[in-house]
């Protein structure tokens, strides 16, 4: 089975969060996800980040701490997601290599359809995240 570690942003601007989603021929495609992906050897987990974000949304970014990290088991896959708070620096988020990007409140996070992987986080990041209304994230618990 393919093991893979993905990191993932939260991009929140104070009031809303950065989802992505996938292209209709990638895995889960159609689905949602955090702007993000797949770390290459020898690459750090928040240096895969800031990568990422420039080729796929094309903005670059100050990585924040680790939010949260879980594994989830896909049939043909093993995956371990990072979730990093992010702060935009440069660049207008732009959708480089997803079919949608979307700025969603905490609640409106609960009506999409996420990647499974995703899943697992949703409910604690929208708590998290209401309780930030107003303000951007610079320090995730």
């Amino acid at each position: 089975m393919r093991r893979y570690q993905v990191a993932a942003a939260i991009l929140w601007n104070g009031s809303e969060v950065l989802i992505a989603r996938r292209r209709a021929g990638d895995h889960q495609g159609g689905r949602w996800e955090f702007p993000g992906g797949k770390r290459h050897a020898g690459e750090t987990v928040k240096g895969c980040l800031r990568r990422e974000l420039r080729e796929e949304i094309g903005i670059e970014a100050d990585i924040g701490p680790l939010w949260r990290a879980l594994t989830h088991i896909y049939p043909d896959r093993t995956v371990t997601l990072y979730f990093h708070f992010c702060t935009r620096r440069t660049g207008e988020p732009r959708p480089l290599d997803a079919d949608e990007l979307r700025w969603v409140t905490p609640r409106e996070l609960l009506t999409f359809e996420f990647v499974e992987g995703d899943v697992p986080v949703l409910q604690d990041l929208a708590r998290d995240l209401s309780s930030r209304v107003g303000r951007a994230v610079v320090d995730a618990p």
